[in-house]
């Protein structure tokens, strides 16, 4: 298999172009809004690589999701993640289902993990044609050490702290905030990936409605490195996007079955429960999508 850098050099040197991208995230540019001008180039990688039958189940859902947003409500879509082209498979497909599906594609906003900002300025500039919140994940700050990262550890609260006040300040003005509730992307040898983060439970806490998405096919295969050397295929990619969920009875719900099985953390129970309805979702949205796949 070849790799995304060897089959669109071209491409990808015209995004890094005429992006520009800034790859050093301050408090003052947590939130950061999607460069319109690469998404074409974006796109056509996209479509030289989903096949005849990729798109998106129960967009009806949002469409409902937006709507709630646009009347004054927090919302969150938590979706699996697999790949860096996740966010811009989903705006793609979004996007190609006409008008509503634009809408939904503009209300997004993506919590991202600065990394993808600071890696390279070729992952950057793909990140930056897509609005999101940028925050230092969890799973970074457990890596610091803390005795001689001094600097690094006010860096990520100042950081966070303004994502989360930026955060505050948009999620009732018409937004859908994207969440990838694994907190990173699912690597085979690592199954830790697979598992939903303690801190998702804060956004589930905080917002109104959520709704799940779950993805089926990939086009980019994860390895070690950066997502340039990331192998490509061709491949019909489905998201499922579920109902609409009140936040409050699904935690409440998920908490209420903690307690009864006597789990203690009841935090990581509602994270664990939402990763197990994806993957529900997941399993059965595969069954059709195998249908789909070429002879």
């Amino acid at each position: 298999m070849e790799t995304l850098s060897s089959v669109f050099r071209d491409a990808i040197k015209q995004v890094v172009a005429l992006s520009k991208p800034s790859t050093m995230v301050t408090e003052q540019t947590v939130y950061q809004t999607g460069q319109r001008e690469t998404l074409p180039l974006i796109d056509g990688i996209l479509k030289a690589l989903l096949l005849l039958g990729s798109g998106i189940n129960g967009i009806e859902h949002l469409y409902d999701l937006l709507s709630k947003a646009q009347a004054g409500n927090s919302c969150l879509l938590l979706l699996e993640h697999y790949s860096n082209l996740d966010l811009p498979i989903f705006s793609y497909l979004l996007r190609a289902a006409g008008a509503r599906g634009t809408a939904v594609a503009d209300a997004l906003v993506a919590i991202a993990g600065m990394k993808l900002t600071e890696a390279s300025p070729t992952v950057a500039a793909f990140t930056g044609a897509y609005t999101r919140i940028i925050i230092y994940p969890s799973r970074s700050l457990k890596t610091l050490d803390t005795e001689h990262n001094h600097e690094e550890i006010i860096r990520s609260n100042a950081i966070n702290r303004a994502a989360m006040k930026t955060l505050l300040e948009i999620k009732t003005q018409g937004k859908l905030i994207l969440v990838f509730p694994s907190g990173t992307r699912y690597r085979p040898w690592d199954p830790s990936t697979q598992k939903g983060v303690r801190e998702i439970d804060s956004y589930i806490k905080s917002f109104d409605y959520m709704g799940f998405v779950a993805i089926n096919g990939e086009l980019l295969h994860v390895r070690k490195g950066d997502m340039m050397d990331d192998y490509v295929s061709q491949d019909v990619v489905r998201f499922t996007a579920g109902p609409v969920l009140s936040c409050r009875a699904f935690r409440d719900a998920a908490r209420a079955r903690a307690e009864a099985a006597g789990i203690a953390d009841k935090k990581q129970a509602a994270v664990d429960a939402i990763m197990e309805g994806l993957k529900e979702m997941h399993d059965h949205a595969e069954e059709d999508r195998q249908r789909l796949l070429p002879l």
